[in-house]
This record gives C-alpha cells, sequence and structure tokens, in this order.
C-alpha cells in the first residue's frame, strides 16, 4: 500500500479518527482544543484525506461517518522509515544512537530497549 505523507492539519484529524473511530465531522470538531477550527475547514480536511485514500466514510442519514481505513501502525511505520532514510541513511542503529544521545537515557529506558532487541534476535 502507498501511503502519502500528512499535512499538520490532516494529521490533527486522523489522530482524532485513530483514537475516537468511527465520526461525524461535528464530532471530530468536538475533539479539538479552543480556539477550535471552523467546521468548513475540518469538512474540507476530511475530503482531501478521503481523495488521499487516508479515510471513507458512510451514510447516516443526510450525513456522513467518517473512519480511518490506514492503521496509525501503518502510518507510524511509513514516518518513522522517512525519517530513518532522511536523516540517518537508512539506518536504525544511527537512530537510535542518535536518540540515546540527544534524549539522555536513562538505565531503565536502555533495559528496555535492550529486551526489545533481545526479544527480536532471528526474527
Amino acid at each position: 500500500m502507498i501511503v502519502k505523507e500528512l499535512t499538520k492539519a490532516e494529521e490533527e484529524v486522523m489522530q482524532h479518527l485513530w483514537t475516537k473511530g468511527k465520526s461525524s465531522v461535528k464530532e471530530l470538531l468536538a475533539l479539538y482544543d479552543n480556539p477550535k477550527p471552523a467546521i468548513n475547514t475540518v469538512s474540507t480536511i476530511i475530503r482531501i484525506l478521503e481523495q488521499k485514500a487516508f479515510v471513507s466514510h458512510e451514510t447516516k442519514g443526510r450525513g456522513f461517518i467518517y473512519f480511518p481505513i490506514i492503521s496509525k501502525e501503518e502510518y507510524k511505520n511509513f514516518s518513522l522509515r522517512k525519517v530513518m532514510g532522511a536523516y540517518f541513511e537508512g539506518s536504525l542503529s544511527k537512530m537510535v544512537s542518535f536518540f540515546a544521545e540527544k534524549e539522555k537515557l536513562d538505565s531503565k529506558e536502555i533495559d528496555d530497549i535492550l529486551k526489545i532487541i533481545e526479544q527480536n534476535k532471528g526474527k
């Protein structure tokens, strides 16, 4: 499946849909912090997300209920691979090393990472 990059506004709508699930535009709008965007803005973003094949809809009465057709996991995978390719020469170890150095990981976080690596050896 080919995934396209989302704008900040599109990603915010998707985050709401991934969290809430099926929603109308009004329901999505209610999830925003103040100041809320205009309802027309959210409607436009939803239509763009449908064109990009991130979202689909079903008819309910005279309106639509929208739902994600790309999972958060799929988009997360796409985004991380893009960052890894653009900034770390496609190397996971360079990316992990960067975060280990810049984020000042404590010993528990390092142990957690090592456990994950150990569990995934040979997969």
